[in-house]
């Protein structure tokens, strides 16, 4: 085999790390680790989600050569060079994962490089696209059957998620008790609410049930500091919104000893910053999350959830994808547009969490609007009381979760399409 570029397209924290992880391990896996052969190299591209720290987590994959921050995406799309001026090899692949669908037509072409699209929902550009590795077949079935060749179904990326647990692994000793996830999110726009308004829900929680242990995954976007501040009332005015009590950030000295939370009201909860944090989610009884790529990760791993949309300020709902969360974080006018674009969503609002949208009918409760602590607490109190309706949740999501397996098959046409 010739010496190849693998160029990965990928943008927003979800995609980098539920997408682009699992698929530079396979292509690895399946390519080699011979870097003068195979050089994987990754290029973002502007996100309204992003943190800014997407590149750094695309470069801490030992499987990955070079990375490029979506600062510099533009003059690379219309010059077709590099901030760092890369060099590039006569052969190579372009992969999208994550961006706009056109990326890859225009830069394979500057390149010469054959193209592979995952497209979850839709793909576009049949006929400049070499192939497509498609989330379900319903992708494929309205497309003219000239193109259907270029087509193959390798099912989702976020499933893979379950296939990285190591069962032999405990994170909760079996004499502890009950955990509970909690998922805020990672962007200023969700965590203003979700931090304290989940805090706040698992303090009713424990004032109900004490022996209950509560964790938060921290996002690998997010510093434990810029965590905290969203629970403190001096910092965030929504503490106060939702009666929460407050809490400050504790680092232990001793590296063996987890950072936690604790609240006014003396709840401990625990901060695990290991990621991904497969392990540890997939032995929570339930889990409070936001909507987003959290929802198809607990999904995957068959775990219960509750997923949460406050909406006490329309304003601070600004972390749309697209050109909805483009024109909500607009300098000066993106406060009006945010409460535009969230009223109208309001009224027309389908099914927000991934396994529900999979599903297509409700499997994890989604509740929006004005959320008090205490409601949804009682609803959590409810569920641990009746474990059987957890375990309905869980048969349901195992059933809706499809198959495994596609980074694999994306790396199997990658190979292919080198072999091409």
């Amino acid at each position: 085999m010739s010496a190849v570029d693998i160029l990965i397209l990928s943008n927003g924290p979800g995609e980098v790390t539920t997408w682009v992880r699992p698929v530079v391990k396979a292509l690895r896996e399946k390519l080699g680790d011979d870097r003068e052969q195979v050089r994987i190299s990754v290029v973002l591209s502007p996100c309204p989600n992003a943190s800014g720290k997407e590149a750094a987590i695309a470069l801490s994959y030992p499987e990955v050569d070079r990375v490029q921050s979506a600062e510099y995406f533009w003059q690379f799309l219309l010059w077709g060079k590099t901030q760092e001026n890369w060099d590039w090899r006569s052969q190579g692949i372009v992969i999208f994962l994550g961006g706009d669908q056109f990326f890859p037509v225009v830069i394979g072409k500057k390149l010469g490089y054959r193209t592979v699209v995952y497209a979850e929902w839709e793909a576009r550009w049949h006929n400049l696209i070499d192939r497509f590795a498609v989330m379900k077949p319903q992708v494929a079935a309205k497309v003219s059957p000239k193109y259907a060749h270029k087509f193959t179904v390798v099912g989702d990326l976020m499933l893979e998620a379950e296939s990285t647990v190591n069962s032999q692994q405990s994170i909760v000793n079996s004499q502890q008790s009950t955990v509970i996830g909690i998922l805020p999110g990672s962007k200023a726009a969700k965590l203003a609410q979700g931090v304290p308004l989940t805090l706040a829900i698992a303090e009713y929680i424990h004032s109900k049930i004490p022996q209950i242990k509560f964790v938060i995954p921290v996002a690998p976007t997010l510093d434990l500091q810029n965590l905290a501040s969203f629970a403190d009332s001096q910092k965030n005015p929504f503490v106060e919104t939702f009666n929460f009590s407050g809490a400050s950030l504790i680092i232990p000295e001793e590296n063996h000893h987890k950072s936690i939370l604790k609240t006014g009201d003396g709840l401990v909860v625990e901060l695990w910053q290991e990621n991904p944090a497969y392990d540890l989610l997939s032995q929570c009884s339930i889990c409070l999350t936001t909507v987003g790529a959290n929802t198809a990760e607990l999904g995957a791993l068959g775990v219960p959830m509750i997923v949460l949309l406050p909406t006490q300020q329309l304003d601070a709902m600004r972390s749309w994808d697209g050109l909805p969360g483009l024109l909500a974080n607009l300098p000066g006018v993106g406060s009006t547009f945010a409460k535009i674009i969230n009223w109208f969503f309001l009224r027309r609002k389908g099914l927000l969490a991934w396994p529900n949208i999979w599903a297509q009918e409700e499997i994890v409760p989604e509740l929006v609007g004005k959320l008090q602590p205490q409601e949804v607490g009682e609803m959590v109190v409810n569920y641990l009381h009746n474990p059987e309706k957890l375990e309905e949740i869980r048969t349901k999501l195992r059933r809706v979760r499809g198959e495994s397996g596609a980074a694999q098959k994306i790396a199997q046409i990658v190979s292919e399409e080198i072999g091409n």
